[in-house]
This record gives C-alpha cells, sequence and structure tokens, in this order.
C-alpha cells in the first residue's frame, strides 16, 4: 500500500483528527501519521509495528521528534535489502533533505544520534572501509577470553554489593553497570567509570532534552583519554585505534571511541536486563536453563530474536529516488532499519513461540558492511555475567507481579525500568584486586597450559578489598601495573590434581 508522505515542514497530508478522537492517543500525527515517540511508541511498541504493518505493508511512513517524516523498514528481507546495499541507501547523513532545508534543527532531540561524525557509521565506500578497517584490527588485538575473566570478576563485585541483603534491583544495580564497567577497561579509562558515566550514556540515546549536555559529558571525557594515549601509548582499545596505520585523527579516535562506546553500552545493558528477565518469568525459559537443556549463550540468543536490545536503527538515506516494500522512497528520505519489527516478520517466523535455538538470522546487531563488529564482546559480557549472577544466586526469583515490570521506550530501544528480586542472603565472594590486567591477546604455542593461581595480595593491604576497587586505578606506588607483571598463570605450572581441574574449569569458563 502506498500512502502519500511527502508534505511541506509542519503542514499536514491530510486532515488532523479533532481533539477528541481516539487517534490522538494513539500516537497519530499530521497526515494521520504514527509517531514513533510517545505514549504509543513507548508502551506497546509490538503492537505499533503490528497496526504500521497491517496499514502499509513492510515499509511505513512514520514521525520522528517535532513530526519530522522517515520511513520504518519492518521486513526482514527489505531491512537485509537496505543494509546490504549502501548505494542506494546511504549512512552519510548529511544527505538528509530534512537537514538541508531546516526542518530538523542542529539543537534536535536525536541530533547525537544523526548529526554526521568522521567514523565509519557515517561513512560509505572507500572512507568506511579505511575507518571500518581501523575498527575491526583493534577489536581483533583484544584478548577474549581476558575480557571474560573480567566480566567475571565484575560480575562478582557487583553481585557483592548486595548479595548479603537478600534483595536487589537488577537493571539498576547489574545490567546498567557492567558493559560500561568493561568497556571503560576495554578503553584503557577504568577510572573514568561511575554513576555520571553509566546515565550519561543512557540518557545521550533518548531524546531527552538532556541529551546533547549528556553527549558533551562523554566526548569530553574520550577527548582527554585520547590526549594522554596519544602521549603515552598502553596496551588498550584507545591506544590501538591512536596507532594504527589507518592514520586516524584524534576527532575520528575520540568519535570512533564515541560511536562504539555508546552502541555497546547499551545495547549490552538492555540485553543483559532482558535476558534476566525471561529467566524470571518464563517458566519454560527457566526450566530449561536450570534443567541443563539450555545454556546461557542459547538464552542469549533466543533473546536476541525476542528482546533485541536496539529495536531500530537510524537511519539510512536515499542515494536517490527509487521504491521499496511498494512505497515511493525519494532522494533524502531518512529511513530507520527495524530490527524488533524484522525479527517477528511472519515471513520469517510464523510462529513467534516456536524455539529459535541455532538460528543467527536474527538482526539484533543489524547487518550489511554496518553490522556491528563488537557484537561477539556484547555476546560474551552478557553470556558470563548472566552466569555469574546466576551461579552466585540460583534462587534468584522475581520480587513483584510481572504485570507491574515497565519499561521506558524511543525509537532505538525499549528499556526495562526495573527489575526487582529476591534471594536467600548469602557473604560476599573474596574478588581479585590486582590491577587490571592487559586487555590485549597474546599469541601462544598451542602446547601452552594456563593455570590460573590466586592473585598475591597488594602490599599494604589485608583482607577482602571494597567493591569495585580495582576500577579507580589507585595502583599503590612502587608496584608495576599489570602491562610489566607477568600474568600470575605460567605454562607448565604444577599443582595438585584438585586444583588442576578447578583452574581448568574456570579456564574453559572464561574465568
Amino acid at each position: 500500500m502506498t500512502t502519500p508522505f511527502h508534505h511541506e515542514p509542519g503542514a499536514a497530508t491530510g486532515p488532523l483528527p479533532p481533539p477528541e478522537c481516539p487517534a490522538h492517543a494513539m500516537g497519530a500525527g499530521p497526515g494521520g501519521l504514527r509517531r514513533l515517540y510517545g505514549p504509543e511508541a513507548e508502551n506497546d511498541p509490538a503492537g505499533l509495528y503490528a497496526r504500521l504493518r497491517a496499514e502499509h505493508g513492510t515499509v511505513a511512513p512514520v514521525l520522528l521528534h517535532g513530526d519530522v517524516p522517515a520511513w520504518l523498514v519492518l521486513g526482514h528481507s527489505e531491512n537485509l535489502h537496505v543494509t546490504r546495499t549502501p548505494s542506494q541507501f546511504s549512512r552519510d547523513s548529511r544527505r538528509w533533505q530534512a537537514l538541508r532545508d531546516g526542518t530538523v534543527a542542529p539543537d534536535h532531540p536525536l541530533a547525537p544520534i544523526f548529526t554526521w561524525q568522521p567514523v565509519c557509521a557515517f561513512a560509505d565506500g572507500d572512507a568506511h572501509e579505511r575507518l571500518r578497517g581501523a575498527v575491526t584490527d583493534s577489536m581483533a588485538r583484544i584478548d577474549t577470553r581476558g575480557v571474560r575473566r573480567h566480566v567475571n570478576r565484575f560480575s562478582n563485585r557487583l553481585v557483592n554489593d548486595f548479595c548479603r541483603k537478600g534483595t536487589a534491583e537488577l537493571v539498576s544495580q547489574f545490567a546498567e553497570h557492567l558493559p560500561m564497567m568493561v568497556m571503560c577497561a576495554i578503553f584503557g579509562m577504568p577510572e573514568e567509570y561511575n554513576d555520571r558515566m553509566v546515565q550519561a550514556a543512557r540518557d545521550m540515546t533518548r531524546g531527552t532534552a538532556t541529551a546533547v549536555e549528556s553527549n558533551a559529558y562523554v566526548v569530553t571525557v574520550l577527548n582527554r583519554l585520547v590526549e594522554r594515549r596519544r602521549n603515552a601509548p598502553a596496551s588498550d582499545f584507545a591506544s590501538w585505534l591512536v596507532e594504527h596505520p589507518a592514520g586516524l585523527t584524534d576527532v575520528e579516535v575520540a568519535e570512533h571511541l564515541r560511536l562504539i562506546l555508546i552502541a555497546a553500552y547499551e545495547s549490552t545493558a538492555n540485553l543483559i536486563a532482558n535476558v534476566l528477565r525471561m529467566v524470571l518469568t518464563d517458566p519454560r525459559f527457566r526450566a530449561r536453563l536450570s534443567g541443563g537443556h539450555m545454556t546461557v549463550p542459547e538464552a542469549v540468543e533466543q533473546t536476541l530474536w525476542d528482546e533485541p536490545p536496539f529495536t531500530a536503527v537510524f537511519g539510512r538515506w536515499a542515494v536517490g529516488d527509487t521504491e521499496l516494500g511498494g512505497q515511493r522512497i525519494r532522494a533524502g528520505d531518512a529511513l530507520l532499519i527495524g530490527i524488533a519489527p524484522a525479527n517477528t516478520d511472519p515471513v520469517v517466523r510464523p510462529d513467534l513461540t516456536a524455539d529459535m535455538e541455532g538460528n543467527r538470522a536474527h538482526l539484533a546487531f543489524s547487518g550489511g558492511p554496518h553490522e556491528c563488529p563488537g557484537q561477539d564482546i556484547g555476546r560474551a559480557i552478557a553470556d558470563v555475567g548472566v552466569d555469574a549472577l546466576l551461579m552466585r544466586l540460583p534462587d534468584l526469583e522475581l520480587a513483584v507481579d510481572e504485570s507491574e515490570l515497565r519499561w521506558v521506550g524511543n525509537i532505538m530501544s525499549r528499556h526495562l525500568v526495573d527489575l526487582p528480586v529476591r534471594f536467600a542472603p548469602s557473604p560476599e565472594q573474596k574478588i581479585d584486586a590486582d590491577p587490571l590486567t592487559s586487555m590485549a591477546a597474546r599469541p601462544r604455542p598451542r602446547t601452552d597450559w594456563e593455570v590460573s593461581s590466586p592473585a598475591l595480595p597488594r602490599p599494604g593491604t589485608a583482607g577482602p578489598q571494597p567493591a569495585h576497587a580495582a576500577l579507580r586505578g589507585d595502583v599503590p606506588t612502587g608496584v608495576r601495573t599489570a602491562e610489566a607483571v607477568p600474568d600470575a598463570g605460567l605454562p607448565g605450572q604444577r599443582s595438585s590434581p584438585p586444583r588442576i581441574w578447578q583452574a581448568v574449569a574456570r579456564w574453559w569458563n572464561g574465568h
């Protein structure tokens, strides 16, 4: 079905419904087009997608904040076509006609998302290959097994903060903090992890009045990091971007760090919360997981189908006039990749209750040349984090009725507000308090065996360290950093049989 879409800024393409009309409550705007913001979009996004699909088919005209027109791609195959055809649908937001004619102002609530930056996410062709190559090459240097050890350590630090109480709120006390702790460590700025960083990362993608201010705070932090690493490189992701042969400028490095930090943080925080909600509220899900029939990675993958961390990605811009899903798309039009609606497309999922085990055809990480390069790290954070939490608190259960759970939505994601739980109080677990080890992957001979040993106590300390101690960068004077100190696990190290098997088990789980 083709629907008139183009109209002058601020003008309607049809008569507006009267104030008492239900269309107002359902998010109708100029021309009767549905809004991707407001009560309907936030409270019932799945219902909104279904109504749009019924009204328009696989591509629907919608309105962004300020009633700015755009297209939402709903079909699975149509989304794949858009993501895989940059010659028709560019990532360069400067092509957006609404920006050129002034319909969208520089202070628009979504400006932190669509404002062009010198990063691979806004580039095509050779420019994209140069910038994306620097990102993927640098990510390849990350020791994923080392990351899993840090995720396990950080997860247990967070659990230590509430394990004695018997109650917790898993969104604000776990899901929102773990990804930021890990990403700050990977970037080489563990000292920047704090509540404000977490709040700013959440706020800047929500289209709020403070989104621009939150974005400025994050950019300032990252600019400081780039300046430090330009003068004193280390074994971390920021340094690898700075040193890459592609020759990224400081601005390019900082903007890529911003892009990766926010995308990785938002998606992983939502993913962890969604996995935990499904574990706690779906009896079949919990039974299969606890009974050994479903592993945590499989649970994560099912969640990526049913509750993707990003519901949509903004955006693509039409290079020229074209047709998509029966709709006439004009040059300069904006399109959103509809991840959540694509994952529920009746063509690929006629039965939404069917088990999707082993099927990774979902679009949770988008597709094409701009497919998320850090998806494996995001999966690892969710896998290890959820597993560590369930290992520590196996009797975890929801503390409220499922109907009382609340969400906050925006055009990009649907964020679980809180997840209150109860469990039997348990003692804190002693956590290694050594400085963060290098995130750089090291080549190892295939015959090497790595056996982990307990971390040596830091000079001048005794007993368990306070939670998050390793994140403050408070290394005592005279103690070498992890970059200069070999790993405690030594190839060929001998130990008693029980300790060997315990160490092998920890190694197998990435701890």
